[in-house]
């Protein structure tokens, strides 16, 4: 305070000259937005059904959690190299590399506390100001950020949603020019539980071979999947060396809260991104490494068993969907969202979110949140449980019968 007058943090900026251009447009994720609506009707002694957060609705497997607790009673509490434990980078090059049917060493792995330090890092390294950069719309709200931080320009392709949501590969096509520097895909999809088909892949792949651009493929939920593995482009021929893959055990070993994730990109690049990690994060905790690395090696009979549930589940919430008059959905092929469109109520997906989560007590997210192209839909997050969703689709008919 100064005269009794506190200062504001947003005035101390304009005062020493304003922030900077990569930090002015950054907005916060709608998720959490909406997160705190929500909580405070709860608050209000309102019950509500939470289909807003994308996370796993059960704890991280036990098996997986001990691991992490005998790491700290041992002492494993110390720094770590940047880059991640030896053990666990190996282990991710061999696990992430035979899922894929492509050869990873060790030293193409970087390990991070979370995986967007493999969506930040690589596109700091990469996109120069003025550079244009490729991502989907709707897709995930990082991969615009990212770009603007690092001076590039955003350039969104919309997914066709009679296309499974895919790229919409006239208009994809239609965005390159000399100054795309990089593509960014996500298969499965976040928002809308799309899987990228192998002939659209090869489609981006022929470009990024013939223009000589990076890929950046956010493959968190390459694990979650319900009908046919989704294809990688790293597994296409001239892609490896243009490659940065993103992955992490966040999804499909429910290691939200414990932030591990990491990236396969050329050795030379994968140096870059050490960088980076050391002068910023320094390393990622030892004991989620550990806890990581029996994630890997230890039995997967519990991640398959997550899948087999979340395919009922989806299966449930989308029938729901469907037998509400006037709302229409897909089936998602892959992670653990459900995309309807609901243009058909004559309302903005902001304004339907608001009204679903103060008259049906549902929280979920409107399509916009996204990205423009996201208009006309809501994002359902069905890692919940199958009474919750059930419940959930009759409250949400109910309330759209009102409009």
């Amino acid at each position: 305070m100064e005269n009794g007058e506190t200062i504001m943090p947003d005035q101390t900026a304009r005062g020493l000259g304003g922030f900077s251009e990569r930090v002015r447009e950054l907005t916060p994720e709608g998720a959490y937005h909406v997160l705190a609506k929500a909580q405070a009707f709860e608050a209000a002694g309102r019950r509500i059904i939470h289909l807003e957060i994308g996370q796993p609705d059960a704890p991280t497997f036990e098996h997986i959690a001990r691991a992490g607790v005998r790491a700290i009673e041992a002492g494993e509490t110390r720094y770590t190299a940047a880059a991640g434990l030896p053990a666990l980078r190996a282990a991710i090059a061999e696990d992430a590399g035979r899922r894929r049917g492509i050869s990873v060493q060790p030293s193409q792995v970087v390990v991070g506390p979370g995986a967007k330090p493999a969506l930040f890092f690589p596109t700091l390294a990469l996109i120069r100001p003025g550079d244009e950069v490729i991502f989907p719309d709707p897709g995930f709200p990082t991969y615009e950020a990212m770009v603007r931080v690092a001076g590039g320009v955003p350039a969104p392709v919309p997914l066709r949603e009679d296309h499974d949501f895919s790229y919409d590969l006239e208009i994809f096509d239609q965005k390159l020019n000399r100054r795309t520097r990089m593509i960014v895909l996500n298969s499965p999809s976040n928002p809308t539980g799309g899987v990228m088909p192998l002939p659209a892949l090869e489609h981006i792949a022929k470009a990024a071979v013939e223009r000589d651009l990076w890929v950046l493929s956010d493959e968190i939920y390459a694990r979650l999947v319900y009908d046919a593995p989704a294809p990688s482009i790293a597994s296409l021929p001239g892609m490896q060396e243009r490659t940065i893959l993103c992955d992490g055990f966040s999804k499909i070993y429910a290691m939200t809260g414990w932030r591990l994730g990491f990236g396969i990109m050329p050795e030379a690049l994968a140096e870059r991104v050490e960088l980076l990690l050391t002068h910023s994060v320094g390393s990622t905790a030892n004991f989620t490494q550990l806890a990581g690395l029996q994630a890997i090696r230890g039995p997967q009979g519990p991640a398959e068993e997550v899948v087999a549930r979340y395919r009922e589940r989806r299966d449930a919430l989308v029938a729901g969907l469907n037998a509400i008059p006037r709302a229409r959905c897909r089936l998602p092929q892959g992670a653990f969202y459900a995309f309807p469109n609901v243009s058909a109520f004559g309302r903005s997906a902001e304004w339907l979110a608001d009204y679903l989560l103060e008259e049906a007590g549902v929280a979920v997210l409107p399509g916009t949140a996204f990205g423009l192209n996201g208009e006309g839909h809501l994002r359902l997050c069905y890692a919940n449980s199958l009474e919750n969703l059930q419940e959930a689709s009759a409250r949400m008919g109910e309330a759209l019968a009102e409009l």
